[in-house]
């Protein structure tokens, strides 16, 4: 891109912004600028030096600052290198209106290769040296048809965590000193050759930027800002059964919504009272021994009483969430250390004993991200995004990531309820089965060959398929020792033996049901495959890990509710 998008886009005659000539070229090193942009929707526009222009991205949620915490970066225009200096209001009527803070400043360096090379690749690793900011961090393209002339990105935090920035410096410009109010009073703080003149040729005094009143607006409480705590009903601290989503084939197509990353973890209520923290699962199970990190860091939160919901996660060596390292963690496997360990918090329920579920999510996710604001390393707020929800699963597939949480944005929390409020689009298909059985280890392999697994229907136990991948020496020992324990006479599925055809179909004949080993079905366990047959089968099962947070007679098969 060059500048011409820019200059189309703007009247100088009524902006203050600069208008930018012929691209300069620079030899020294290369600039990076932040401003804090209040305009129809409040976000900060990263933007680093390239061929003699600034290269420009929107980003909602602002500058991630912890390892493998990533934020959708919309790339706009080119702007001129002289926007860098600016700092002040865009009045009414002009495009992007409201009020620009410069929210930090200073050099970057490209870490692979050169920033300009790696930027037309679409992925693009620097170092920031700026006055708030100083690490690592990585822009990735997002492949997908681009919204508006904008075309999405992620910005990732690579390299280490560095401390967030406090709720003080985060509304202080680091050229004039001055808060996002006092810049919205309307004293332009930027200088230039140039100043905006009305036709009276007196300055023009620039307002603040009004929030345009729309249909959207008035269905849901997106702009609105949470109440006070003291008008929120009070409420003791106790377990409340978490709201579930439903699983849908397609991306919802009416209504607001708002879009989250399906951590690979274990969902985890965290209570906070009197000095004490509990954390639960879903099924009202009291995990604390398990997670005494997580416990730890949620005691340090700044709010002395409250509920999270959340999603405990263990990262990999590039800040990928995975089951199976999280299992190994559970197994205090050496495989994993509790370093490792994430807590995603991505809702809260109350807040100093006050009641936070009927509030729209919005509201709640406002007081939420206020509240981990300056949370330790392994509590993380999960941020949400907007915008076409195919490209944002494009991308998440891309990612590996297992899928997104669709979330309207006026849904107040529904405890234990799958009201349709939260859906769930994945890219994988992965759900819970019942262990019921294991069949004879073959060739070199130990204590069994395949677990046998089922699922519940109209009160049987019906048999899914076998899955002999995802195991690992260590891992056969510990099931096997557990299944002792388990061992039964009786066969628990009720439409054995079955007969498949295909290679993958993973049927069970009479014949080998004599050399199988059954168990009682209490065991749950984590299975990602890449279909289901059209007899009812899995093809390709993989193994991830036991769930102890859900009860075997919960374990359904899970079917997708079409949306129209």
């Amino acid at each position: 891109m060059s500048l011409t998008r820019y200059q189309k886009k703007r009247n100088f005659s009524r902006t203050p912004e600069p208008e930018g000539h012929k691209p300069k070229q620079h030899k020294k090193a290369l600039a990076f600028v932040i401003q804090k942009h209040n305009a129809r929707r409040l976000h900060y526009d990263f933007r680093l030096e390239m061929e003699g222009v600034l290269k420009s991205w929107a980003v909602p949620k602002g500058v991630p600052n912890k390892k493998g915490d990533r934020r959708l970066a919309m790339h706009v225009e080119d702007h001129p290198l002289e926007y860098g200096a600016f700092e002040g209001n865009i009045p009414e009527g002009n495009y992007g209106a409201g009020s620009v803070m410069l929210w930090d400043a200073g050099t970057y360096e490209g870490l692979d290769e050169d920033p300009l090379e790696a930027y037309k690749k679409g992925k693009l690793r620097f170092a920031l040296s700026g006055k708030k900011l100083k690490g690592d961090w990585s822009l990735v393209r997002m492949r997908g048809r681009e919204e508006e002339g904008k075309e999405p990105w992620l910005l990732i935090k690579s390299g280490r965590d560095i401390p967030p920035v406090s709720v003080e410096e985060d509304d202080r410009s680091v050229i004039s000193g001055k808060k996002m109010e006092e810049i919205a009073e309307g004293k332009r703080v930027w200088n230039s050759n140039r100043i905006a003149k009305s036709k009276a040729g007196k300055p023009r005094k620039a307002e603040p930027a009004k929030q345009p009143r729309t249909a959207a607006n008035k269905r849901s409480p997106k702009s609105s800002a949470p109440p006070s705590l003291k008008e929120l009903p009070k409420k003791a601290i106790k377990y409340i059964p978490p709201m579930k989503a439903q699983l849908v084939e397609n991306v919802p197509s009416e209504g607001d919504w708002v879009y989250e990353i399906k951590w690979d973890g274990y969902r985890a209520l965290a209570l906070k009272s009197n000095g004490k923290v509990r954390l639960y699962s879903r099924r009202a199970r009291e995990v604390t021994a398990d997670f005494p990190g997580i416990a730890k860091a949620v005691a340090q939160l700044p709010v002395k009483e409250g509920i999270f919901d959340g999603e405990i996660v263990a990262l990999d060596a590039n800040g990928q969430a995975s089951f199976q390292l999280l299992q190994n963690y559970k197994n205090q496997s050496k495989k994993a250390q509790p370093s490792t360990l994430v807590y995603y918090v991505f809702d809260l329920l109350n807040a100093e004993r006050k009641a936070t579920t009927g509030l729209p999510l919005l509201q709640r996710k406002q007081l939420l991200e206020a509240a981990l604001k300056q949370a330790p390393a392994s509590i993380r707020y999960s941020a949400h995004f907007a915008g076409d929800p195919k490209v944002l699963l494009e991308q998440a597939q891309k990612n590996r990531i297992e899928g997104l949480i669709a979330k309207r944005t006026d849904s107040t929390y529904e405890p234990d309820q799958r009201s349709g409020a939260w859906l769930k689009l994945k890219t994988v298909l992965e759900q819970e089965f019942v262990i019921g059985g294991y069949t004879e280890p073959k060739g070199t392999r130990s204590y069994f060959g395949a677990l046998l697994l089922g699922y519940h229907e109209g009160g049987d136990l019906r048999f899914a398929s076998k899955v002999g991948t995802g195991f690992d020496h260590e891992l056969l020992q510990s099931l096997y020792k557990q299944f002792q324990k388990l061992k039964s006479n009786q066969v628990p599925f009720s439409d054995l033996p079955t007969l498949r055809k295909g290679k993958s179909a993973n049927g069970l004949s009479r014949a080998e049901m004599q050399r199988c080993t059954w168990l009682q079905p209490e065991l749950v366990c984590q299975i990602r495959f890449t279909e289901w047959t059209a007899d009812g089968g899995l093809r390709h099962p993989v193994f991830l890990g036991l769930r102890d947070d859900k009860k075997a007679k919960e374990v359904l098969r899970e079917r997708p509710v079409p949306k129209t």
